[in-house]
């Protein structure tokens, strides 16, 4: 099974036989998710899912509301030494604090397990546990305060597609890719160590430069940013235009002769889709496949049509996609990391080495496919210096035998392999797609007789991998990044494929079909984003940042305001795991309705004056920070205003001068006295 090549097409292999099977079970699953989402729970049973791994159930991440710390207390505290003052009385010491630490936060809280000489656990009502260690380790006896929290198994995420042992879509394998490495799939990435760490940042925006993007995929959904299609040539645009905004794919199909004399005709590739799709498609959605950066943003960046893309719209992309130019439009999202699956045998061109020394410098990571070529040497633009080149894999960790090889690959990772020479591919690289042959119809996922291997997917792996990397360090510069990748990589196999491999040598104008990779061939080794991940995590974390908005900061009273924090963010790729909002100033004049420790709050107010609203957020280290906000609150027309003292105004006696509002009242109650009085009324 022989990649095709062509000018600046996408390096991928594919065969389509039939999708008539995955357009059924895609079709039942989003039945079964819709009736799901219209029908009370209790109503229906619960839709059959696919075999993924074996989770543990669901826990609330408060246990029904009960706040839970394991705190310890100073040697030196007032607390430990009166426990310590009955020793002499032959009593054991017991660290059991709850009702001292209570009455001073005014919280109710309840001793918990004992876990050590100064140490023990605590529960609390009324508020998060992340916001209860916060308020705890502000206290002078205290030495430090964590959450008890619960530990599961691993991050794994939900997504059906993602397990081995399927069923009803092929291949049976899943997204073998992903997973922890074993003996039979050894190339695999380790990809559910790095989610441990991290599932992603949204503030990393990974640019997918590519045949554009189905905007429509469900697996996309709320993962792509706005793009762009730099595809200037109207008659291979396919879309019925030059370069414009709309970076949507429209199908990259061509007849027979299209691309040149001899050429066959092609389905489309919907190439952008599946690499998008394996860089940041939804995850732990519980829909189809996950990815690996999880929750990085995707970028779409269109720049091959039909017969593939040229190297201005290539090359005027890569400024654009790394915010470098403002040509045709500014970017708004600029991508930290680029994706870039194409190429072409020859050397490096001069237009390509400038703009990778730009990217480089404004510290863009270009990730590149090594090529399609049967182990001759690495293609352009992957081997221009400042790429990051990546050559493939098959699952049992030997070099796939159409990937390209040279001292140019900086890394290897999983380029999926069939195995067989015909029928079903057996490790094919499952990913999102759309199922038209010529122009879109239904969106799914690549399988075993519609399959995806080459180069063209290790690559986005990679550049996924690099995504997770900068949601714990946002700072990391590219060298930095190819550092901690071959720091980290595992070493290639030597055995296991059988006694014909042989080790990879030198390319040269012979091809090479599979061989056991080495550091001159295929890079430093083989990929593993969870030890990447760790290498680069800071030693310190920089505290949250909290962030209140509010609807509105002059309220009538009796109006009610909306605050929100979820502008908050955290740092080296933790998250906001708890919210805590109070009123420092002015509690006379309003109140809170509904929760305290949700990512927004209702205040309702009811008199005229300034109150100031406090936002206490901490992340999932227990990492915290505050923001303020204060409102002014207007006086309305039916709202009592409370009496002032002295006004200098007139009258005797010091005690200042009565409202006419005052006056009339008291008239008007010693009228109704006098008529429920008639007895006095008669005398005198």
């Amino acid at each position: 099974m022989k990649p095709s090549s062509r000018n600046r097409r996408p390096y991928s292999l594919r065969l389509r036989l039939s999708s008539a099977a995955l357009f059924v079970v895609s079709l039942a699953a989003a039945l079964s998710t819709l009736l799901a989402a219209m029908t009370p729970t209790a109503a229906v049973a619960a839709p059959a899912r696919e075999m993924g791994p074996r989770q543990r159930p669901a826990v609330a991440a408060e246990d029904g509301g009960q706040a839970r710390v394991i705190v310890k207390y100073r040697a030196s505290s007032a607390l430990m030494q009166a426990s310590a003052a009955n020793r002499s009385t032959g009593a054991r010491v017991r660290p059991q604090h709850a009702t001292a630490l209570g009455q001073r936060l005014g919280y109710a809280l309840q001793d918990g397990r004992v876990l050590g000489e100064r140490t023990q656990a605590l529960r609390g009502q009324g508020l998060a546990s992340a916001a209860l260690a916060a308020r705890l380790r502000q206290q002078a006896d205290v030495e430090w305060a964590v959450v008890d929290e619960r530990r599961t198994i691993s991050a794994l995420p939900n997504d059906p597609y993602y397990g081995p042992n399927q069923t009803s879509i092929t291949p049976a394998a899943g997204q073998w890719y992903l997973r922890t490495p074993d003996s039979t799939f050894v190339s695999a990435i380790n990809a559910p160590a790095a989610w441990d760490i991290t599932p992603g940042s949204p503030s990393v925006v990974v640019a997918v430069l590519d045949t554009g993007v189905r905007l429509d995929h469900p697996d996309l959904a709320g993962k792509l940013l706005p793009g762009y299609d730099f595809v200037a040539d109207s008659t291979s645009a396919g879309d019925g235009g030059g370069r414009d905004s709309d970076a949507t794919d429209p199908g990259d199909y061509t007849a027979t002769n299209e691309c040149g004399r001899g050429t066959s005709a092609s389905s489309s590739s919907w190439h952008g889709t599946q690499t998008a799709g394996l860089v940041g498609a939804a995850t732990d959605n519980n829909v189809g496949m996950a990815s690996v950066g999880r929750n990085v943003m995707v970028l779409p960046v269109r720049v091959l049509g039909k017969c593939g893309g040229s190297d201005s719209d290539i090359i005027a992309a890569m400024y654009w996609a790394a915010g470098l130019t403002s040509t045709p439009v500014a970017n708004p999202n600029p991508a930290k990391v680029i994706s870039m699956s194409l190429g072409k045998s020859g050397s490096c061109p001069a237009s390509y080495q400038e703009v990778f020394t730009a990217l480089a410098a404004a510290g863009v990571t270009v990730v590149v496919a090594a090529g399609n070529d049967e182990g001759l040497a690495v293609s352009a633009p992957a081997n221009c210096p400042g790429a990051l080149a990546v050559a493939g894999l098959r699952h049992l960790g030997s070099k796939v035998g159409f990937s390209s090889i040279g001292p140019e690959v900086a890394i290897s990772a999983p380029a999926g392999n069939c195995v067989n020479t015909s029928g079903a591919c057996l490790y094919p690289i499952l990913t999102t797609i759309n199922k038209g042959t010529t122009t879109p119809t239904t969106n799914g996922y690549s399988d075993s007789f519609d399959y995806s291997v080459g180069t063209s997917f290790s690559t986005p792996i990679v550049a996924g991998a690099v995504g997770l990397m900068l949601s714990v360090d946002p700072t990391l510069t590219p060298t930095a990044i190819r550092t901690a990748l071959q720091k980290t990589a595992r070493p290639f196999v030597t055995t296991g494929s059988g006694t014909e491999v042989v080790a990879c040598r030198a390319p040269t104008a012979i091809a090479q079909d599979e061989c056991y990779c080495t550091t001159s061939t295929c890079g430093a080794g083989m990929l593993d984003v969870g030890a990447a991940v760790a290498a680069v995590r800071p030693a310190t974390v920089s505290p949250p940042t909290a962030l209140i908005t509010a609807s509105t900061s002059t309220p009538t009273a009796g109006q009610a305001v909306v605050f929100s924090g979820t502008g908050s963010t955290a740092n080296g790729g933790r998250g906001i795991a708890g919210y805590q909002w109070s009123i420092t100033d002015g509690a006379g004049l309003a109140s809170f309705s509904g929760t305290t420790t949700g990512s927004t709050a209702t205040l309702v107010t009811s008199a005229a004056g300034s109150v100031t609203v406090t936002l206490l957020v901490t992340d999932s280290g227990g990492a915290t920070a505050s923001s303020t906000s204060t409102i002014t609150v207007q006086a309305s027309s039916t709202t009592p205003t409370t009496p002032s003292g002295n006004s200098g105004g007139g009258g005797s006696g010091g005690g200042g001068a009565m409202s006419w509002l005052w006056v009339t009242l008291l008239g008007v109650a010693a009228a109704a006295l006098r008529r429920v009085q008639p007895g006095n009324q008669r005398s005198g």
